[in-house]
């Protein structure tokens, strides 16, 4: 179509058009006000959207974290150290730290204890970001090296902390097996805004993944999420939660705290509304029966 951005490998174009292809029948009749209320890792939100593991935002991380707080949402937070681990955890924000897979381990057992010691909600790490795009060798993030880890790298990492361990980057059945027979506690469906080639979208993966894992992985989809009618979708797929990224940034940056709650709030408001014309009455009752795929690749 004119003005969509060519799929020739662009998974966040191809992401795109899948959710756009996902139709949604009504069942209004009978229907109650919904709650959006959602429960990760022991705590209860507001919602299920959480915010994705940004990094170097402006004004501050600790804005970020501000912001979801006001939302009642959960956050993730990426690259950084303890320094802004702490001044995110003074906001009082429910926090995940998103750990680089660097090359030096000490970079990543230092951010396990740091979060420890600063009251995160769980940690975690973004396999995805090891390997460079075009080819197969550990990229340099920002300066620093990173190192494809092996299964009992990460298994060392998971042992070495009382909080619940989240991979980011996983992406089919297999990952998900795996990440639970390592000890995780949840995983991100991701592919890191692009960086795997003609990615299968996130929330296509969704239900065979929820139908292989059950209740025992927290499983959170992020991927191009644009608005709450993005997150309705993935929910009714099979998500735990929905972390939204992009969305957040322009708000945060020229409005600050009250900009990134407003985008999370307004989010949860178009989920509620979907929720309400679907007849869910809260998260868990959103029946995968209601989503209608339609020929996506025309």
């Amino acid at each position: 179509m004119a003005g969509e951005r060519p799929l020739s490998g662009d998974s966040i174009a191809i992401n795109r058009r899948y959710l756009d292809s996902l139709l949604v029948e009504s069942r209004i009749v009978g229907a109650v006000h919904p709650t959006a209320e959602t429960t990760l890792f022991g705590e209860t939100f507001a919602t299920p959207v959480t915010t994705g593991a940004l990094s170097h935002l402006k004004p501050d991380m600790a804005s970020l974290a501000e912001g979801a707080r006001a939302a009642g949402a959960l956050c993730f937070i990426g690259m950084g150290g303890c320094d802004e681990m702490h001044a995110c955890a003074q906001t009082g924000a429910k926090l995940v730290k998103i750990i680089k897979p660097y090359a030096d381990p000490e970079e990543i057992y230092s951010r396990i204890e740091c979060a420890e010691k600063c009251g995160f909600l769980a940690v975690g790490m973004d396999v995805e970001h090891a390997v460079n795009v075009r080819d197969d060798r550990d990229s340099v993030v920002v300066g620093k090296q990173m190192k494809l880890p092996t299964l009992e790298e990460l298994k060392s990492y998971i042992q070495s902390t009382r909080l619940p361990f989240i991979i980011k980057g996983a992406l089919s059945v297999k990952d998900a097996y795996t990440c639970e027979d390592i000890g995780c506690a949840g995983i991100i469906l991701s592919h890191h805004n692009g960086l795997m080639r003609w990615a299968v979208p996130p929330t296509m993966l969704l239900p065979e993944i929820r139908k292989a894992v059950g209740n025992r992985l927290t499983v959170i989809v992020d991927g191009g999420m644009q608005d709450g009618y993005d997150v309705f979708k993935a929910m009714a797929l099979g998500a735990d939660a929905v972390s939204v990224g992009r969305p957040l940034m322009e708000p945060l940056a020229s409005q600050g705290p009250e900009g990134a709650a407003r985008v999370i709030t307004e989010m949860t408001d178009e989920l509620k509304a979907m929720m309400v014309r679907t007849g869910a009455k809260d998260v868990k009752s959103i029946d995968p029966a209601v989503i209608h795929p339609v020929d996506w690749m025309r």
